[in-house]
């Protein structure tokens, strides 16, 4: 990941938008704390489920990312990604993991999985100022997420809505990011 690496040294608070996606399992968490790791302080921002009694499988998955992060990083579990994103240029860097999980968990307080058009007009709204945020953030931010649209079309109705908004949603940040990257089998391809 020597590309990677390289792209630690650019300092903290220019602006930079970064946005790297992979599959599950591909290496993108790893590599985005690769970007930030000589950049010192660091904004870890979690937008996952909190781990809990009902899913080992998840608690597992949780205690690993857990594990890697450098002790000087500051872990925030938040949804509230527009707040982070509107913080002042002086504050260290941001690393986003992940915009996944935010918008599943933005899809059921949206009631979007079953809602009619209040529900879609409620998700929207929610897309809408994520995406004006993430352009108009002066602080330095890397952000990851799944690129599902190379798999299988999922079986259920809410699995290929799922699908599409996630793809939406990435192309958005994508296009509004100086920097975009896909990660495979642990290598990262720098797009943008």
């Amino acid at each position: 990941m020597a590309d990677q690496t390289s792209q630690a040294s650019t300092p903290a608070g220019h602006g930079r938008r970064v946005l790297i996606l992979g599959g599950a399992r591909s290496g993108k968490s790893t590599m985005a704390e690769a970007m930030l790791a000589s950049a010192g302080p660091v904004d870890y921002v979690a937008t996952g489920h909190h781990p809990g009694p009902a899913d080992p499988e998840w608690d597992e998955r949780v205690r690993v990312h857990v594990e890697r992060r450098p002790e000087h990083w500051t872990t925030t579990e938040t949804l509230d990604l527009e707040a982070v994103l509107g913080r002042s240029v002086t504050a260290p860097p941001a690393l986003i993991d992940c915009l996944t999980t935010w918008l599943a968990r933005i899809m059921d307080d949206c009631g979007a999985w079953t809602g009619g058009e209040d529900a879609r007009r409620a998700l929207d709204r929610r897309l809408d100022s994520l995406t004006e945020a993430w352009r108009a953030t002066a602080r330095r931010v890397v952000a990851v997420s799944n690129e599902v649209g190379s798999g299988i079309v999922p079986a259920t109705a809410s699995g290929r809505r799922f699908r599409d908004e996630l793809g939406s949603l990435n192309a958005r940040i994508a296009a509004a990011s100086e920097e975009v990257w896909l990660c495979v089998a642990g290598i990262g391809q720098r797009l943008r």
